[in-house]
């Protein structure tokens, strides 16, 4: 068996098609057919059922494929380690971001990281952090930005900044008046939040420490993203908490609605992570050392709680 056939498998088991699989790997679909047809007489079993549709795989196909993901990404590890030891700080390089960090931090530092290392291709995805680490578990990606812990045994995680909560306060709500707000002012009950497989609204509702299983009359609205959730806070359907970054090109207009908490204040971790074996480290550092020396001038903050955004 050949590297070349297993990751012709690797494209059949996630596109479930032949012909989709053939185009991701840049050949025909009959040259990869005839790969994969070598490849079951050779190991006399049969990988995939060709009846269903979609294409799935049979029992011990499934147990093929994820040996066949260990043999391939060592493989392509062998580069990595040819290149760290050559110092190259180049070539693909695969990043997840999650949605509530996507917007403010990219912006920040992509321009600045391609002009410092040209040689590097980044391909960058937005995914939820639960589609992050099963992507990189996977080995299609290599590094990804979210907020931590996450206490995941198979993920390294380096910090990268430490982002305060702030309160987005609508002039009808109850906290208008206060200046700086307390912990123990939040209740879940007037709280916009984003939708569920957001961390950064698991990470909200850690904080409320007044939050419990809801009647199910309680209400409760939620969104997907955190600029329907200011505009619905502007109709005077609750209040909402955003991250700190999100709040520095406001309006001036809706500048006064904000509030900080008081010291310490709540605030999420958020970090570059990857597996545990993974080698890309030149790129990785390269990547840690541009983010943090940007966001040291936009996150003055030190005095902060790392609010957990794990669902609890």
């Amino acid at each position: 068996m050949t590297i070349t056939q297993l990751k012709y498998t690797l494209a059949i088991a996630e596109h479930k098609n032949f012909t989709k699989a053939a185009e991701k790997c840049f050949v025909t679909q009959p040259t990869l057919s005839t790969q994969i047809q070598k490849l079951e007489d050779e190991l006399d079993v049969i990988i995939f059922d060709r009846g269903k549709k979609p294409i799935e795989l049979t029992d011990v196909g499934r147990k093929i494929v994820f040996q066949a993901r260990n043999i391939v990404n060592e493989a392509e590890r062998i580069q990595d380690i040819v290149d760290q030891q050559k110092g190259f700080i180049g070539g693909e390089f695969r990043l997840g971001i999650i949605p509530t960090v996507m917007p403010t931090l990219l912006p920040m530092f992509l321009k600045n990281f391609i002009k410092k290392h040209p040689k590097v291709k980044l391909k960058i995805e937005e995914l939820t952090t639960e589609e992050i680490l099963t992507r990189i578990n996977e080995g299609h990606l290599d590094a990804a930005i979210a907020a931590t812990p996450l206490e995941n045994e198979t993920i390294k995680e380096r910090v990268l900044y430490y982002e305060p909560f702030v309160a987005y306060i609508p002039d009808n709500h109850r906290l208008k008046d206060k200046k700086t707000i307390e912990v123990s002012d939040l209740e879940i009950e007037d709280m916009l939040l984003l939708e569920d497989g957001h961390c950064f609204r698991d990470g909200v509702i850690n904080l409320c420490k007044t939050f419990k299983d809801q009647a199910e009359d309680s209400f409760q609205l939620e969104s997907g993203s955190i600029e329907t959730l200011i505009k619905l806070s502007n109709e005077g359907l609750g209040m909402t908490l955003l991250p700190y970054l999100h709040t520095l090109d406001f309006r001036e207009k809706l500048s006064p609605n904000l509030r900080h908490f008081t010291e310490p204040s709540p605030a999420r971790e958020v970090s570059i992570i990857y597996h545990k074996s993974e080698l890309k480290m030149q790129i990785i550092d390269a990547m840690h050392n541009v983010i943090s020396g940007i966001i040291r001038g936009a996150i003055a903050f030190q005095n902060v709680e790392i609010i957990s955004p794990l669902s609890k």
